[in-house]
């Protein structure tokens, strides 16, 4: 018998749906600790998410969900627990440095299982918070032989989701999809606008008077999964491109961080390319 659940629905609209719903959970002597529902009205879509508490059975409760809910649903039952990720880095190391330290103060709900890194350049880093560091060198080989190689690694371990934690390379499309929903990235918010090398000095030279980040999941198309979460942050004309790149990467991990909470406490329902965040 458990004691709490997070239960995630995903299914066509109809009226009494959140009657029918709660209507189990009472049925069955549970306490509704939280609850939040969306419709999309474009799509005629239905998200819940509820968390509730009281001694169940698992598998009864999903069936009597089931029941009164449409055909076609996506529902999951999940008993809360730390989720396992795996971080991929090349040379920056403000977004790992970040998840490290909450890693280590008790303030990332996750096991960190391992950091693989194409260069060794934060392999110190990792060593002093006792995570497996993995240098998979990318010089002299094609993307593929590369992916290949980091995967022995990754599936090497049991984990929820990669975490591109300023990783600087472009994944393959087959790479994605072996990972489907499951990769998620952060960069800078000057995309499409300031593409390539020292996107910073770019936007100094345009004049830009907001910077900002952007964290999504990972799709095929370059940059422009799913968004999880962004936030923005003032500059003006006395930020010279240094003082807007150190600002950019307050931001990248202040937003990395709130999006992991997000989906780590599965706050996130992914609905077409766009998001819907309770």
């Amino acid at each position: 018998m458990k004691n709490k659940a997070r239960i995630l629905i995903d299914c066509g609209d109809e009226k009494g749906l959140v009657y029918r719903i709660s209507k189990i959970f009472f049925d069955q002597g549970l306490n509704i600790d939280s609850n939040q529902e969306f419709v999309d009205k474009e799509s005629g879509k239905f998200f819940m998410r509820t968390v509730v508490s009281g001694n169940f059975d698992e598998a009864a409760l999903e069936t009597d969900i089931l029941k009164v809910i449409p055909a076609q649903a996506h529902l999951q039952v999940i008993i809360p627990k730390k989720k396992k990720i795996v971080l991929l880095v090349t040379k920056e190391s403000h977004a790992l440095g970040d998840i490290l330290i909450r890693y280590s103060a008790g303030e990332l709900d996750a096991e960190i299982q391992a950091v693989i890194g194409n260069h060794k350049t934060l392999e110190k880093l990792v060593s002093r918070f006792d995570i497996p560091f993995h240098h998979v060198p990318a010089e002299h080989i094609n993307r593929e032989k590369h992916e290949h190689n980091m995967m022995q690694i990754i599936n090497s371990y049991s984990f929820d989701y990669l975490v591109l934690a300023k990783y600087m390379r472009i994944l393959t499309p087959d790479f994605v999809e072996t990972f489907s929903h499951k990769i998620i990235n952060i960069h800078h918010s000057f995309l499409p606008a300031f593409i390539g090398a020292n996107p910073y000095k770019q936007a100094f030279e345009r004049g830009v008077k907001i910077i900002g980040a952007t964290a999504h999941y990972v799709t095929s198309d370059l940059d422009e999964g799913p968004i999880i979460a962004q936030n923005i942050i003032p500059v003006n004309h006395r930020f010279n491109w240094q003082d807007m790149q150190k600002a950019g990467r307050d931001v990248e991990k202040s937003v990395l961080s709130r999006a992991l909470a997000l989906v780590l406490n599965d706050r996130v329902f992914i609905h077409g390319n766009k998001t819907i965040v309770f």
